[in-house]
């Protein structure tokens, strides 16, 4: 089960679990839905399209049936100066692809270690996409669409660092 022990939500339910839910449907994948921890009409439409989409009784309310369906909406790792490790490295690769004519402050190398020009070249990229300036790497960065088809900057640096 990639959701395992979540209590039955319905709109107007706020906290954690919405914030899960909202994650797992962002990763159906629907990478316009905003996580922001509160069941709301966007939320209610997302989850009721994923139920038909899934062959389940489509009534906005996710219980174990949704959740067993959903992809794992864990956390991605909450990045920032001083982070180190694969993920960080990932980051990295994502972040100097894209950097000439988009957001155009690279990461400095792909060295795994979450430094001053990494931080640059996040806080670049939040401006980019339109999220809070903070040079830390949280859910609405991780959920930036990257303008492709699809792909946000979690699925570019990839759902294997998922926190489950």
């Amino acid at each position: 089960m990639t959701n395992p022990g979540q209590p039955t939500i319905a709109p107007g339910a706020t906290g954690t679990a919405v914030r899960r839910l909202q994650r797992a449907l962002r990763r159906t994948p629907n990478p316009s839905l905003v996580v922001d921890g509160s069941f709301g009409p966007a939320t209610e439409a997302a989850v009721k399209e994923f139920q038909q989409g899934a062959s389940l009784v489509v009534d906005g309310i996710v219980g174990p049936m949704t959740w067993n369906a959903l992809p794992d909406g864990g956390p991605m790792p909450l990045l920032s100066e001083g982070s180190t490790g694969a993920v960080v490295k990932s980051l990295q690769e994502v972040l100097t692809n894209g950097a000439p004519g988009q957001w155009n402050t690279g990461p400095g190398g792909v060295d795994g270690i979450f430094g001053p020009l990494t931080n640059a070249s996040v806080e670049a990229f939040q401006s980019w996409g339109g999220v809070a300036v903070d040079g830390i790497v949280g859910d609405q960065t991780w959920s930036v669409s990257l303008h492709a088809a699809m792909a946000t900057l979690e699925s570019m640096v990839g759902l294997q660092y998922v926190i489950g």
